[in-house]
């Protein structure tokens, strides 16, 4: 099922897929109330502290480089026992973190700045850190957004489209690396292939797209 939502190119606020997230957190604490969350990443800690603001124990896995801001902000919101740091990233993701196997993995943004097969190795590990019914929240940048527009490689294969955005997008939105950009059907079958069972696909009114899955 296709549900269209309004959101800029790289919005990471509160979207529609990050909403089901919380609502799957709020059902989840009605039967237990240690619901475990891994989000990749979270620098601001926005995410992660409407989690821990329902109950949930939390981690935020970003880049070693982070650590200080992500530690000080964790800090400053007073919910250090709910809320920790990780260091890694979607290639080198944390090697058990506490709280694994979780109810809830959110993806919000990094995995189109890996080539597919990449990608798809990276979901599946992720898929791994999850309980068996546990969920898995993707966001990724899409081929028809804004920045697919002169985007060299949108004719190609999703497994063979990793390259450059078109000079003035890359300038825009300062995107220097290349990236792989996805339709809606390229994320379902990602997931698929990740051994994921998918449970819906979200396309934005920009055109990036979201998808839940679940492990099975």
């Amino acid at each position: 099922m296709t549900t269209n939502i309004i959101a800029n190119p790289l919005d990471t606020g509160s979207d529609e897929l990050e909403r089901y997230a919380l609502e799957e957190c709020v059902k989840r604490q009605r039967v237990d109330h240690r619901v475990t969350v891994l989000i990749v990443p979270d620098k601001r800690c926005e995410l992660a502290l409407k989690f821990v603001r329902l109950g949930a124990q939390v981690v935020i896995a970003d880049i070693p480089a982070h650590r200080s801001q992500v530690e000080g902000r964790i800090l400053a919101s007073g919910y250090q026992e709910l809320m920790s740091f990780a260091p890694g990233d979607l290639v080198n993701l944390p090697e058990h973190p506490r709280g694994e196997p979780f109810d809830v993995i959110v993806v919000r943004r990094g995995l189109c700045a890996l080539p597919y097969e990449t990608a798809r190795e990276s979901l599946r590990q992720l898929m791994r850190k999850l309980k068996i019914g546990g969920k898995l929240y993707v966001s990724i940048l899409g081929l028809h957004s804004e920045l697919g527009e002169g985007y060299a490689a949108g004719g190609q294969p999703v497994g063979q489209r990793f390259t450059s955005l078109a000079p003035a997008l890359a300038d825009k939105y300062d995107i220097r690396e290349p990236v792989c950009l996805y339709t809606e059907r390229n994320l379902f079958m990602l997931l698929h292939e990740a051994g994921a069972s998918v449970l819906r696909t979200l396309t934005t009114t920009h055109g990036n797209v979201k998808g839940i899955a679940v492990r099975v």
